[in-house]
């Protein structure tokens, strides 16, 4: 797999519903890709997959500085910055996220594609209710969705589809 370090080279992406990320990903997936960022298609599936399952299962217990820090931006700008995603439909570049879902390079990208349509799957057939987010709060089912999809094209839009 190409890697190009130029992250001015990303795609424009935006996703309607979580069906089109399956496509997306399994497109890359069987055509190849070139990465534009610093992450693999493993690496985006695998993070795709835990920040899926933390508002259905429970997200990590932070530590207690985690917890005061996150519990200030909750307060302070969660909400608005929650909006600003929404209503902006992107995320910005190089925003900190949990370094346990940051995976190393060179896993195997079957396994983590599968991984995150089987995730997806899982996400679409859940009736129950969700986590609150540690930053954000806790949302609705379609304001979690937009967020989740929004997330899929901030990450999928740094691998290039082959030509």
């Amino acid at each position: 797999m190409p890697v190009v370090t130029d992250e001015s080279q990303r795609r424009s992406l935006s996703f309607e519903n979580l069906d089109q990320v399956v496509d997306d990903v399994r497109a890359l997936q069987l055509h190849g890709y070139t990465a534009v960022g610093k992450w693999d298609l493993a690496q985006v599936c695998k993070h795709l997959v835990d920040w899926m399952r933390f508002p259905m299962d429970g997200f990590p217990e932070p530590s207690l500085i985690q917890r005061i820090f996150y519990a200030l931006i909750r307060v302070m700008i969660g909400r608005s910055l929650l909006k600003k995603i929404l209503a902006k439909g992107e995320m910005s570049e190089g925003a900190p996220t949990a370094p346990a879902t940051v995976y190393p390079p060179g896993g195997d990208p079957s396994v983590a594609v599968d991984q995150l349509c089987d995730t997806i799957d899982r996400l679409q057939r859940h009736r129950g209710s969700f986590h609150p987010s540690p930053i954000f709060g806790a949302m609705d089912r379609d304001t979690l969705i937009r967020l989740q999809l929004i997330h899929c094209a901030h990450h999928l839009s740094f691998l290039l589809p082959a030509e």
